[in-house]
């Protein structure tokens, strides 16, 4: 044999070890790793399923000291059903089932009665212990299958981010259908192999994967960023203050101004995930805190302020004469109480939150300036957050061009943004002048036994550091000298908070204008103030018997500042 021939014979030698090695690791695949699997689904195709024997990836909160707690998880049992077409004594049966099942009587007996069905459902989610005396009784058309159904252990609990799954159109698959289930269904979700696959092209597949690292179709993990101590604390200050106030809506978001990492997230009212079935109003799925957007009112002064100390319009030692109100293209703008305060410092148009301040200030540093500003604040557009439906901001106002749009702008009327979004822009305040994107999930872990941390991107500076230390420091006087007269809770002697209210008309779409007797009240702060871990944003839609957020939300937004700092043992600031 010539050095050419024992060259050809070695790589066909080498392509029949490498295909059999594929080969191998297809019928390992196949019969070890997705057996179980696949011989429960070939002893479900006898019978109409309940719900199909299905394969998902599960979802996992992670406590701060990295311990995971199943958020979203499979569940593994029986269902017991009937064919009605082989029972031959309903009464009897009915009888021996009930001495194992809570059955109805009288629905079981109509279940019998059905001459052209052969598949109606028992019972469902059983062990193999309740299932096994059940078996024993051999009765006529009662059957017994296994079945698998999406777990949530922890009920409401983040249920808008967690989201669901649903059948799809076929009833013969299950897809994400809200919330995380449905962004990373396709790491999520499993592809279902059929026993007629073609071998030659599943060998080339197989063989494009291993080779070329090809990621599609890989099936993972996920593991959050939410923090279950801190949700539960969150929900809970949310039902108290919903008990209180009667609001429409309700929600907070507890996040890293650093990373854009979403500690926790909830809005009200919510819904349980595990039974979907028994939901009154389907609406109660949408995640407002994403999918709603909100004339958010005063608490866009800070980033107001903040626009006309980076451009030079003012400094910190400015003053302006307030004269309590002001006419715009025959609109009146006017003070919360309509009075002047004469000669008046930037300090104090945050401090008594001055509607005729900021939008001093607004137009002194000009309609282009302060537009393109905040939309480098990120309003607008959406965050790119890794849950469905985001909402954009409505900020058409900003380019209008007239005078009286960018004042009430920079009071929080006349746009409107998502919770979310608005968070990520005070963050800005927060971090230094940068804009983050927010995201709850930290990582994904494969069944390959691959990993991937999620990064996220990060744009800026879109403020000087000197503007958000300035900022900042008059947010800390806020608090102190003014919120604190009234909640003095919120002062904290060891630690310094930044914060700021905010009280918003509530548009009437019916009628236009605004409602004069409803609001939206919001409150964010970010702690501590000069090295911020959390920022703490709260909001809540028509609250009963109080106008003003920082009735509502002041003590709230306490409670939940005080848990975070001894949660997360924060060192104090001063």
């Amino acid at each position: 044999m010539n050095s050419k021939q024992r060259t050809r014979a070695r790589f066909v030698f080498i392509l029949i070890i490498l295909g059999a090695g594929v080969l191998a690791s297809g019928l390992y695949w196949t019969q070890i790793a997705k057996g179980p699997s696949y011989a429960a689904r070939a002893e479900k195709q006898y019978v109409k399923p309940v719900g199909m024997l299905f394969d998902r990836g599960s979802i996992y909160f992670q406590s701060k000291d990295g311990t995971r707690s199943a958020a979203a998880t499979l569940g593994t049992g029986f269902v017991v059903y009937m064919n009605p077409t082989q029972v031959s004594n309903a009464t009897q049966e009915y009888d021996a089932l009930s001495q194992y099942l809570t059955l109805d009587r009288s629905d079981f007996l109509a279940k019998a009665k059905k001459p052209r069905d052969q598949y109606e459902v028992l019972a469902a989610h059983l062990d193999a212990t309740s299932t096994q005396s059940i078996k024993g009784l051999s009765l006529p058309g009662i059957g017994i299958s296994p079945e698998t159904w999406r777990s949530y252990p922890g009920n409401s609990m983040a249920a808008h981010v967690l989201g669901i799954i649903g059948e799809n159109a076929s009833s013969t698959s299950v897809s994400g259908k809200y919330g995380l289930e449905r962004t990373y269904e396709n790491v999520l979700g499993r592809t279902g192999a059929s026993s007629r696959v073609n071998a030659f092209a599943q060998l080339l597949y197989g063989f494009r994967t291993s080779v070329f690292g090809d990621a599609d179709g890989k099936g993972g993990d996920l593991v959050t960023t939410i923090e279950p101590t801190t949700q539960k604390y969150l929900e809970k200050i949310l039902a108290q203050t919903l008990a209180i106030w009667h609001s429409d809506e309700i929600g907070g978001i507890v996040i890293d101004p650093h990373t854009g990492e979403i500690v926790a997230m909830s809005s009200l009212p919510v819904f349980d995930p595990n039974s979907i079935s028994t939901l009154k109003n389907v609406s109660v799925l949408s995640n407002p805190l994403i999918e709603h957007v909100y004339e958010m009112g005063s608490i866009m002064k800070p980033l107001t302020m903040a626009t006309a100390l980076d451009t030079k319009a003012v400094t910190t030692s400015s003053t302006y004469t307030d004269t309590g109100t002001m006419t715009l293209s025959g609109k009146k703008i006017s003070n919360y109480d309509g009075k002047a305060r004469g000669i008046t410092s930037m300090q104090e148009i945050l401090s008594q939150s001055l509607n005729v301040g900021v939008a001093t200030i607004a137009l002194k540093v000009g309609k282009d300036a302060f537009a393109k500003y905040f939309m480098s604040f990120g309003l607008g557009e959406k965050t790119n957050i890794d849950l469905p439906n985001e909402a954009a901001g409505i900020v058409g106002n900003l380019k209008t061009g007239r005078d009286v749009e960018i004042a009430t702008a920079a009071y929080g009327q006349g746009i409107a943004i998502s919770p979310v979004n608005m968070a990520r822009a005070l963050s800005v305040l927060a971090n230094g002048g940068y804009v983050v994107t927010p995201h709850v999930v930290r990582k994904i872990d494969y069944t390959d036994g691959t990993s991937k941390s999620i990064e996220v991107a990060k744009k800026g500076p879109v403020l000087a550091s000197e503007t958000v230390d300035e900022v900042t420091r008059m947010l800390v006087k806020v608090v102190d000298d003014k919120i604190a007269q009234a909640h003095p809770d919120i002062h904290f002697e060891h630690y310094s908070i930044a914060a700021k209210t905010g009280t918003a008309q509530i548009a009437d779409h019916a009628s236009g204008g605004y409602y004069p007797d409803r609001y939206l009240h919001s409150f964010f702060g970010y702690f501590p103030a000069y090295d911020p871990k959390f920022l703490v944003f709260l909001y809540q839609v028509y609250p009963k018997g109080a106008q003003y957020a920082s009735e509502t939300l002041t003590d709230p937004f306490s409670e939940i500042t005080k848990f975070l700092l001894n949660y997360y043992n924060v060192a104090p600031d001063r």
